[in-house]
């Protein structure tokens, strides 16, 4: 019988030599990843140096390493300006709605296209509901716009008739946030389902059939077999919207905001955007961006750490 320090050297040995062989036979798939790795090292990566300037009164003439070095400056300005705090809470505000009120819609989409037997049926209706998602918001805002202006949009015409005086959908700042994430749905559900489609084709049919034999219906069968089978898609696309809670779309925003509605509608990347190029402030929205990347960082690994509890963690 050989010793316990042969045996584990032997083990050892043999998961080397796996390794190896695995490594051998992936070597064409490393090769494909190459160009993956140089964008990101190109394009998000080598950029990060850039963010140096936070802390530096950035200036064209004297380069990145040649401004002068200001340490929190920048970080003083921005939370001792109490703007600051109502553009967090805008933000904040509109990502969470954004999250509670859309995040279950492309879930119930993705079920309800499953469900769907006829096949001409389900291709007219995901092509459909799939086509915003290629418009841009300028067209998208547009299309907005036109529907609920208050001097000539659809819906005011039938309101003006049914009550005598147009409703400014547009400049009242509830039915706004309402527009906003109604608009912001209707963009994106098409092309969320399709990741929940994807993970619904992974379900084994013989759970549906042995749930079925059991005398169970289709709405018992979604929740006993369906949810359960793409919860860790569910939490996985969770896990990566929550890191983005600190990020409103830019076009978005910019597309649909006005000055009537400037106190729920202006958010971190449209105060950058003004200060940062319109104003060329560079250090102070580089130092805000630093700001709402920290942030989003901390709350993927916190719902990271929630899911870990749950055995569905990304990492």
């Amino acid at each position: 019988m050989k010793p316990a320090w042969e045996a584990g050297a032997d083990a050892s040995t043999v998961r080397l030599r796996r390794l190896q062989r695995a490594v051998r036979r992936n070597i064409p798939l490393y090769f494909l990843f190459v160009p993956v790795i140089v964008f990101f090292a190109i394009f998000k990566y080598a950029p990060m140096f850039g963010l140096v300037i936070a802390f530096k009164d950035y200036n064209f003439a004297d380069g990145i390493m040649g401004s002068p070095w200001v340490g929190l400056k920048h970080y003083e300005m921005i939370f001792g300006n109490p703007q600051m705090l109502q553009i967090i809470r805008n933000t904040l505000l509109l990502s969470i709605l954004g999250i509670v009120v859309g995040f279950p819609v492309p879930i119930a989409l993705a079920i309800m296209l499953n469900e769907v037997r006829r096949r001409w049926f389900k291709q007219w209706v995901q092509t459909l509901v799939y086509l915003p998602h290629f418009l841009n918001w300028v067209i998208v805002g547009g299309i907005v716009i036109t529907i609920f202006s208050q001097q000539s949009g659809i819906v005011n015409h039938w309101v003006e008739k049914w009550t005598g005086e147009a409703f400014p959908f547009l400049y009242n700042e509830t039915s706004w946030v309402a527009i906003f994430i109604g608009s912001g749905i209707w963009k994106g559900a098409g092309w969320g389902a399709i990741i929940y489609l994807a993970a619904l084709t992974a379900i084994d049919p013989h759970l549906y059939e042995a749930a079925g034999i059991d005398g169970a219906g289709k709405w018992r069968q979604m929740v006993h077999v369906t949810l359960p089978g793409i919860s860790p898609t569910v939490v996985l696309v969770l896990i990566l919207s929550i890191g983005n809670v600190m990020e409103v779309g830019f076009e978005q925003v910019t597309n649909l905001q006005n000055q009537g509605v400037s106190d729920v509608s202006e958010v971190i990347s449209t105060y950058m955007y003004k200060f940062g190029l319109q104003r060329a402030q560079f250090s102070l929205s580089t130092a805000m961006g630093l700001f709402e990347s920290l942030v989003g960082l901390l709350l993927v690994v916190t719902a990271n750490r929630i899911a870990r509890a749950y055995n569905h963690e990304l990492w």
